[in-house]
């Protein structure tokens, strides 16, 4: 079966492939699931996703997608946002992230983008994930690594800063502007490296183990109980991918 994967910075192509035998894509903007689509896959996956410089996926392709009897999964980053919204349509989201989301635990975008390079650059990440931070520091203080009080502080220091500015030498830095202990802070240092969370790259993997199993077990044609509807809006959208007019930058974000 034909498998399309949208991924990045989350998840190396090198990586998905050990999971699942798929076609790795570059991460997705308006009109690359549409395209996508057209080819005919069983399943598409979306992990990441531009934004700021381009538009980002429509809910409409999605819904496209699915229409024509294509299973779309989301988890991670772009896909987890879109399949908390598209639950109740039939995309299937996976992971911690997309549960947070569905759940309403978390709402804003931007605890999952992250700046990263080009292809050239291999989708690098240049700042770290909210959600990744979050879980990091919790188990920095369930270790005993940092006070309770140290970690809602450097929580909050994370989510002053701009996306593509956080990163942990960022919020060591604020964390010491706002009185957290320098003793902990060079704990929290010396620790990272054994104590850093990745949630967007699990739930990533947990995407692909899925795909895999469902493939494995059988999967049929996806069924949906919506009519999708031609508007003005999707007339407009379908044109622009055909057109595929995306601007070239030093990084894209996802």
């Amino acid at each position: 079966m034909k498998v399309h994967i949208f991924t990045g910075p989350t998840l190396s192509a090198e990586e998905g492939l050990r999971e699942l035998d798929a076609m790795y894509r570059p991460p997705a903007a308006q009109g690359d699931v549409y395209r996508a689509a057209q080819e005919e896959p069983a399943v598409i996956g979306i992990l990441d996703g531009s934004f700021e410089h381009v538009p980002s996926v429509a809910h409409k392709e999605v819904l496209w997608a699915m229409s024509r009897g294509i299973h779309v999964f989301g988890a991670a980053s772009l896909g987890a946002l879109r399949a908390a919204e598209l639950g109740p349509f039939g995309m299937e989201g996976v992971g911690e992230i997309h549960a947070a989301y569905a759940r309403g635990d978390l709402t804003d975008d931007d605890e999952v983008a992250v700046a990263h390079r080009l292809a050239e650059g291999g989708y690098r990440p240049v700042s770290e994930a909210m959600v990744n931070m979050r879980e990091t520091l919790r188990r920095a203080a369930q270790r005993g690594v940092i006070t309770e009080g140290s970690r809602e502080a450097l929580i909050q220091a994370a989510r002053e800063l701009f996306y593509a500015e956080r990163c942990y030498p960022a919020i060591l830095t604020s964390g010491r502007v706002r009185g957290v202990p320098e003793a902990e802070l060079s704990a929290l240092r010396d620790a990272l490296p054994e104590l850093r969370v990745d949630v967007k790259k699990r739930d990533a993997l947990a995407m692909l183990r899925l795909i895999r199993e469902r493939i494995a077990s059988g999967l049929a044609r996806k069924e949906v109980r919506f009519p999708f509807q031609h508007t003005d809006a999707w007339a407009s959208i379908t044109r622009r991918a055909h057109e595929r007019a995306v601007p070239i930058t030093d990084e894209r974000r996802s």
